[in-house]
């Protein structure tokens, strides 16, 4: 109950950031933007981002306070959005939208925290999963809601500001959450060990992970600036644009679903698959046209769940719940620091030749094979 319930409010809270986002990096460029900006703007919003959740995940641990650190995260992240209507320029703009992803980064290590505690219950890949599908309901409601807005009125403004309705619908099923269950860390059916090992103690697994995922989200091109390019490029029209990241979205969804549970019954393999589906994002969205730009999303949506789920799911496991926030924290942190350097170089190699972009990539996200293949290999020994 507790996971279908936070799941509830993710999937208000999608509806409004991500429904937001399918429309930043036009809404960036009406307002003056280059390419550079759009994508640095996006690997800014995911460095702080990310960079945040390692002191919101120590605070919470540290203090006690899961509750309102994470209402106060959901607060910014949400409120940020509709508040995208009243920007007049492009910092403006920037500003809300960083401020966005740090609210965002405020509660996400809690609320991972407090998902791993329940998903004892059901298995780790799919309690997860199953909180992801519901993440990413909204994460497709929101951006067909702003892509029928722009089909019907070509009006970015608008549609921010409708985004308000679904932050208030998150915000309320959130203090409904707190008030039915006070200590979701009583959830927990058993409290793991951990390894004594690097990083804080939390051991070889969570070094091993952490630079996978760092390696794939430096690779991983932000929709951002695929949208910048979909749009400057006209390859598709303007109110198609939030309707392939609502592909995606539907994608993660059922990605998350279906991986999570095979991840509970075969292990380390289905990691390996999702990082190999989602690096062929890349290729299809800069080089293949109209149809590149439809597979391409959904394998976006692929790699979105590898990360927000799979990662997530094995984690947790070998952390003890006192120390999880933190852990999760920590693990964000280090891997938005790739993202942010990612998405630099990305934006730069976009303005000088789009296969190399690809290529760039394709590389980095990939490299993460070996990394995990040789990492689980030593630990067997």
């Amino acid at each position: 109950m507790f996971i279908v319930l936070i799941g509830c409010v993710s999937l208000f809270a999608d509806m409004t950031y991500e429904g937001g986002r399918s429309i930043a990096g036009p809404f960036l460029g009406a307002l003056g933007a280059s390419a550079v900006v759009v994508s640095v703007v996006a690997g800014l919003g995911e460095f702080l981002g990310y960079g945040v959740r390692y002191l919101s995940g120590r605070a919470a641990d540290r203090h006690g306070r899961y509750w309102p650190i994470m209402a106060g995260g959901y607060i910014v992240n949400l409120l940020a959005v509709p508040l995208l209507a009243l920007a007049a320029s492009w910092p403006a703009a920037m500003v809300l939208l960083v401020a966005e992803r740090v609210g965002r980064a405020i509660r996400a290590p809690i609320r991972s925290a407090m998902l791993s505690h329940a998903a004892t219950r059901t298995g780790a890949g799919w309690g997860f999963g199953l909180h992801t599908a519901l993440d990413q309901t909204g994460g497709m409601a929101g951006p067909l809601l702003v892509a029928a807005v722009v089909a019907t009125s070509a009006n970015y403004r608008l549609s921010f500001a409708i985004l308000l309705a679904p932050a208030l619908a998150s915000l309320t099923v959130l203090a409904a959450a707190r008030l039915l269950y006070p200590d979701p860390r009583g959830l927990e059916l058993a409290i793991p060990g951990v390894e004594p090992g690097v990083w804080s103690g939390f051991g070889r697994n969570f070094r091993l992970y952490t630079i996978a995922a760092a390696l794939v989200g430096a690779g991983f091109v932000d929709f951002a600036l695929i949208a910048f390019y979909l749009g400057k490029a006209a390859v598709v029209s303007a109110s198609a644009i939030p309707m392939l990241y609502a592909l995606a979205m539907a994608t993660e969804g059922t990605a998350a679903l279906l991986l999570g549970r095979l991840l509970d019954r075969f292990g380390h393999a289905v990691l390996i698959a999702g990082i190999v589906l989602a690096a062929a994002a890349t290729p299809l969205v800069f080089l293949a046209g109209v149809a590149g730009a439809v597979g391409g999303a959904a394998l976006w949506g692929v790699g979105t769940a590898v990360q927000d789920t799979l990662f997530q799911a094995l984690l947790g496991a070998d952390i003890p719940r006192d120390r999880r926030a933190t852990a999760y924290g920590l693990f964000d942190a280090l891997r938005g620091a790739a993202w942010l350097l990612g998405s630099v170089a990305l934006g730069v190699l976009y303005t000088v030749s789009l296969p190399a972009l690809v290529a760039v990539s394709l590389l980095l996200q990939l490299a993460a094979l070996p990394v995990l293949v040789f990492g689980w290999r030593r630990i067997a020994l």
